[in-house]
């Protein structure tokens, strides 16, 4: 099964620079380095010294989630460098910020290479990591096959596996399997991901808690918060969609114009991908609403009714400006993005209908009155208006926040309890 797998892999390595040209288009990190996606290596390309721990987070918020770890590692093992690996963009921008803020060059950037054996073991050859870290559910076949042939122990941190992710991958047992027993081990987010990882296949599997409980709102964001209230205006209204998705956004304008909020009210409107920017922001403009962009050095007027979130790595910040939020990708059946964020910044959070991918911690933070559910967009903003209306309501549901996150925090500890004799 590894074998036709690697061959669909080749039939379409023609098409991957293409790929990476036609992304780069609105995001040109996708076009820096592009030979390290094929195990090629520039003679300038960074290059770690010593012993070296790899960690890869795919995108952006598997990154943020490693930022405990990675500085745990710093901390902890002075003598180790740290690789750390992304697949997209936004997730090796945010890597490059960590690895400032950690310093002492002990962060070295790579694009982990597209999951065909020659790129793969190019890599190896190139980094030679004692021990490998892979955030969340970033499985490759190939790439977990020649790390356990090369003796290479390889750990699932942080791990979710969702029932509908958990039906996809056991329609291919003969792949899934052998790929899942050659973890050296797994630290699963919840005792439901953890009995469904054993279920396809994987081997030592312990229950750590998610790292994401302990995220801490830096003081940079809270500043850069307050600096964007005080732009929208202390006095009214601040509501915020965050990383919506495709087809959300007309769903949330549409369920605006109907007039269930408060008629100074503001959205901070932030989608998720930001090669999308422009397309929500003529969305917007389309619907007649004045809308000014985040990055732009226009004033927020009275009459403004939308700004667009078209920043990178502040979500924290957005989340320090709003008095309510909503966490995107939950309108749609696309199974939700991380919902923490916004409840560790203290502010009263509402999901839609689909939170698969989130399904425990979701239902967890709705218990514990730190979330609420909705139907769909009118009800989303019909119940953002009445919270916007009601302080009570909204200190009530910030004080459950605070206890939820402080009942769930130290999973970072127990993870680099499990995890640091491994490495």
């Amino acid at each position: 099964m590894r074998l036709l797998y690697t061959l669909l892999w080749y039939l379409a390595l023609p098409l991957l620079p293409l790929r990476l040209r036609w992304r780069g288009r609105r995001e040109p990190g996708y076009r820096a380095r592009v030979g390290e996606r094929f195990g090629r290596y520039a003679d300038d390309a960074p290059r770690p010294l010593g012993e070296v721990v790899w960690i890869h987070a795919v995108s952006l918020g598997e990154t943020r989630a490693a930022e405990p770890l990675l500085r745990r590692i710093a901390r902890e093992r002075p003598h180790v460098t740290m690789l750390l690996t992304s697949m997209t963009a936004t997730g090796r921008e945010a890597g490059r910020a960590l690895g400032e803020a950690i310093g002492g060059g002990r962060v070295v950037q790579a694009w982990l290479p597209y999951d065909l054996p020659f790129a793969v073991n190019a890599f190896l050859d190139r980094f030679a990591p004692r021990a490998g870290v892979l955030m969340e559910t970033e499985l490759w076949p190939n790439l977990v096959h020649a790390c356990r042939a090369r003796g290479v122990p390889l750990h699932l941190v942080n791990a979710r596996m969702s029932a509908r992710s958990a039906a996809g991958y056991a329609r291919f047992p003969a792949l899934t399997r052998p790929m899942l027993a050659a973890l050296a081990g797994v630290a699963a987010q919840t005792s439901a991901d953890a009995q469904r990882l054993a279920a396809l296949g994987a081997r030592d599997v312990a229950v750590t808690g998610s790292v994401k409980f302990d995220v801490a709102v830096p003081e940079a964001m809270v500043a850069l918060g307050a600096a964007l209230r005080a732009r929208c205006g202390r006095d009214r209204p601040v509501w915020l969609a965050a990383s919506t998705r495709d087809g959300e956004e007309a769903l949330l304008l549409d369920a605006m114009a109907k007039g269930a909020l408060p008629a100074d009210a503001l959205l901070l409107l932030v989608p998720r991908h930001p090669q999308r920017f422009d397309e929500v922001f003529a969305l917007v403009a389309a619907r007649g609403l004045p809308c000014v962009r985040r990055t732009s050095a226009a004033p927020v007027e009275r009459a403004t009714r939308v700004v667009l979130g078209d920043s990178l790595g502040e979500m924290l910040a957005y989340c320090a400006a709003a008095d309510v939020a909503f966490v995107g990708g939950s309108l749609l059946p696309l199974g939700g993005q991380n919902l923490l964020e916004p409840i560790a910044a203290g502010v009263p959070t509402l999901v839609g209908p689909h939170t698969f991918n989130f399904a425990e911690v979701t239902e967890r933070a709705i218990e514990a009155g730190a979330a609420g559910r909705v139907a769909d967009a009118d009800a989303l903003v019909a119940e953002v208006g009445r919270l916007l209306r009601d302080p009570v309501l909204r200190d009530t549901m910030r004080a459950a926040a605070a206890t939820f996150m402080a009942a769930h925090r130290g999973a970072a500890d127990r993870l680099w309890t499990w995890l640091a004799p491994r490495l």
